[in-house]
């Protein structure tokens, strides 16, 4: 395989994971491209690269400066807007699962918590959904702690939690 087929086949791939870490399929493939790039790439060279529109490059590359994963960098003597990724995959992984965490799981840990706490009227029914709702409302909780604790392990997190839960 040459490079330019591994390259549009990891990018493609890319994309169709992105669904996976809660992003759509152009953020993810833009994600990429700047991810295997060399250096920062202008929202031209993003459009022509992945033959996307200009609105549709600009809204994701806006989706994912939010998330944390790309940012514009400053190139000297240039007047267009240029941009980069995390290179380090552990650490894109630990940025993804803050903001996943932000914006996924507490939302719903609040909404557990709002429903677990509901007036008990003594029927069955009633028992029944505040008991349940609690019992994933710990669970959740449980798990959105336990992915804090494992990404603001800075180095290696990803690494060292795994083999510490094979011990």
């Amino acid at each position: 395989m040459e490079y330019q087929e591994a390259k549009e086949k990891f990018i493609s791939t890319w994309g169709s994971l992105g669904s996976l870490w809660g992003i759509n399929k152009a953020m993810a493939q833009i994600q990429a491209l700047l991810f295997i790039s060399t250096q920062p790439l202008s929202m031209e060279d993003i459009m022509e690269d992945l033959k996307i529109s200009r609105g549709n490059t600009s809204m994701n590359l806006r989706q994912l400066m939010d998330w944390g994963i790309v940012t514009k960098v400053l190139v000297s003597g240039e007047r267009k807007e240029f941009f980069t990724t995390e290179k380090d995959v552990q650490e894109l992984a630990r940025i993804v699962a803050k903001e996943r965490s932000r914006r996924e799981i507490r939302p719903v840990i609040k909404v557990l918590e709002e429903v677990s706490t509901i007036k008990d009227d003594g029927t069955e029914k009633t028992k029944e959904l505040i008991k349940q709702t609690k019992a994933l409302n710990q669970l959740t909780q449980d798990l959105d702690t336990l992915m804090n604790k494992m990404v603001n392990q800075k180095q290696n997190w990803l690494t060292k939690s795994v083999l510490k839960l094979m011990k």
